[in-house]
């Protein structure tokens, strides 16, 4: 007897998928709030519910629903009606999608590894928070850069089989170019922690993908550089948040690195 279990397989796909994404709201919110935590130098571990930004009134479970109460409440607290800042809602919105790209990619790949799946779940929460905490705060938390130096190192060496000279070499000329730029401007180019972004980002990528994030995070920035100069939000001395097109940078580097490698060779041998 012939069964067809192609819908059934189909359906247990999508629940599965939906699953992640669920898990990727939850895991936005909890993004948002240990950056303000982190920000307000508000005590993570032992203070576990959820407060109101403005107020500090805790917040009941109805109230944290990721995006549904945003939405129901018009972007406001409950408590004390002051507007909640939109970019809480966008990392509750963008997380789960990143989330899912991360889930099929790592699923879809010829070598599914469970420990890339993981190691690329933590990676995708390190890039979230440097994203935002650079866009908003103009800073970079060095903890978080060495907590992510040593996962990465870890995963990738002890798990992933990752060359340890590829991902020296990766950091040190990633790190390197941009601790160069910040000797030479004596750090009115880039910051510090760029520096430190740098040999994180190319100890996790390695070499030769460390370069290709490079220049892609250069494009990026400078197309929203331009785009922010022609829209008049910035100007010519003002500070760009480049951890911000890193972390961009770098997530797209994750995921199609190697084949954007690949594709670059083919093109160089023909």
């Amino acid at each position: 007897m012939h069964l067809d279990l192609g819908p059934e397989i189909r359906y247990f796909g999508y629940a599965i998928y939906l699953l992640v994404a669920i898990f990727g709201l939850i895991l936005g919110s909890f993004l948002n709030s240990w950056i303000w935590r982190k920000r307000e130098n508000i005590r993570i571990i032992g203070n576990t519910r959820s407060i109101c930004i403005h107020c500090h009134h805790v917040l009941s479970w109805y109230d944290n629903i990721p995006l549904l109460s945003y939405l129901l409440q018009n972007g406001k607290c409950r408590y004390c009606s002051k507007k909640i800042p939109f970019h809480y809602f966008l990392v509750e919105l963008i997380t789960p999608i990143l989330l899912v790209l991360v889930f099929r990619h790592c699923l879809t790949s010829l070598h599914f590894s469970e420990w890339r799946l993981l190691r690329n779940i933590f990676f995708l929460s390190f890039l979230v928070i440097i994203f935002k905490y650079d866009w908003l705060y103009r800073e970079i938390p060095s903890d978080v850069v060495w907590a992510g130096v040593v996962l990465g190192l870890f995963i990738n060496y002890s798990f992933l089989n990752k060359s340890l000279f590829s991902m020296l070499l990766g950091s040190a000329i990633m790190g390197g170019f941009f601790l160069a730029q910040y000797l030479i401007s004596k750090g009115r180019w880039i910051g510090g922690g760029d520096v430190r972004l740098g040999f994180m980002f190319g100890l996790w990528l390695g070499w030769p993908v460390a370069l290709v994030s490079l220049f892609v995070s250069y494009i990026l920035g400078a197309i929203v550089a331009v785009g922010l100069l022609v829209a008049h939000k910035v100007n010519r001395q003002s500070e760009i948040p480049f951890g911000t097109f890193l972390a961009v940078g770098v997530f797209g580097c994750l995921m199609w690195g190697d084949k954007i490698v690949k594709w670059y060779m083919m093109f160089l041998g023909n």
